[in-house]
C-alpha cells in the first residue's frame, strides 16, 4: 500500500460520510442531488489541493483545466456517481470515486459505497469468491450488471453464449462492486460514460485481478483531451476472452 492508495481510500470514505449526513437531512430530490454533487466535489478538491498540491485534478463537477494533459499525475474523481440514485430514498447504489492516473496508468483508486458501509480500494484489493471466478467452457447462466436507464441493446443477442440475466444498478462503482463481490459475472456498458465514471472502479478491479477493458477488448485510456469513455467490460480474467468474442459475434460495435 502506498500513500496514494491510502489517500484515495480515505478521501472517498470521508466524502461518502458527508454525503450520508446530507442525505439524512432530507430535502427535495433534485435539490439533494445538486447539493451532494457540490458538497463532495468541494471537499475532494480542497483535500487534494492540500495533500497533493502538485497534482492535477479531473472532476465531473469541476472546470476541466487543460494543464492536466501535460501533468504526470492526475486525480480522476466522480464526487457522486449515481446522482439519480442518491436522490431516491432507500437506494444504496451510489458511490464516490477517487482514482490516480500516473504517466499512462491508473495506480491508485477507491470506490466508496457509503449507503452500503463499504470502501473498495487498491489499499487492500477485494478478493472475489473462488466459486464465482467464472471461465470458459459449457454454456452457463450469466448475471450481467447494467445501467438502469441504458442497458446495451446487444446483450439480448448473447443467447448462443449464455442465458443472460440483466441486473440493473445505478453507479458504475456499485456495478463493479457487484462483480468484485461475486454477485454478478460481468459489468457491461456501452453508449455513454466519461473517464470519472470508470477510473476508480477499473483501478480497483485491476488490482483485484479482474479484467477491465473496452467491450472489444482494447485498453481503457485515461487523461485524454476528450474525457468521453463510452463503454466498458469488467469480469473475471478467465471469462474475458469468451465474453469479448460473444459480444463481437452479437454485432456490438465499440462506440467512438
Amino acid at each position: 500500500m502506498t500513500d496514494d492508495d491510502r489517500i484515495a481510500a480515505e478521501l472517498a470514505e470521508q466524502a461518502g460520510r458527508r454525503l450520508l449526513e446530507l442525505r439524512a437531512d432530507g430535502g427535495a430530490p433534485d435539490d439533494l442531488r445538486k447539493a451532494g454533487d457540490r458538497l463532495s466535489h468541494d471537499f475532494l478538491a480542497a483535500e487534494l489541493a492540500a495533500r497533493r498540491p502538485g497534482d492535477a485534478v479531473l472532476s465531473e463537477e469541476g472546470r476541466d483545466d487543460p494543464a492536466r494533459l501535460s501533468a504526470s499525475r492526475v486525480w480522476i474523481v466522480d464526487p457522486l456517481d449515481g446522482t439519480r440514485e442518491f436522490g431516491e430514498p432507500g437506494r444504496s447504489d451510489w458511490a464516490v470515486h477517487v482514482a490516480l492516473w500516473e504517466r499512462g496508468s491508473l495506480t491508485a483508486g477507491a470506490v466508496a459505497l457509503p449507503a452500503q458501509g463499504q470502501v473498495l480500494s487498491t489499499c487492500a484489493p477485494p478478493v472475489r469468491p473462488a466459486a464465482a471466478q467464472g471461465g470458459p467452457g459449457a454454456r452457463r447462466d450469466l448475471r450481467v450488471v447494467v445501467s438502469r436507464t441504458r442497458p446495451p441493446a446487444f446483450l439480448d443477442r448473447l443467447s448462443d453464449f449464455a442465458d443472460v440475466t440483466l441486473v440493473p444498478l445505478g453507479s458504475a462503482g456499485a456495478k463493479a462492486a457487484a462483480v468484485l463481490r461475486g454477485e454478478a459475472d460481468a459489468y457491461i456498458h456501452a453508449g455513454g460514460q466519461y473517464e470519472w465514471d470508470s477510473a476508480a472502479p477499473v483501478a480497483v478491479a485491476l488490482a483485484a485481478g479482474l479484467h477491465a477493458s473496452r467491450i472489444d477488448g482494447s485498453d481503457l485510456a485515461y487523461n485524454r483531451p476528450d474525457p468521453v469513455l463510452p463503454d466498458i467490460l469488467i469480469c473475471p480474467a478467465a471469462l474475458a476472452g469468451p465474453l469479448i468474442d460473444a459480444i463481437g459475434a452479437a454485432g456490438a460495435t465499440r462506440p467512438a
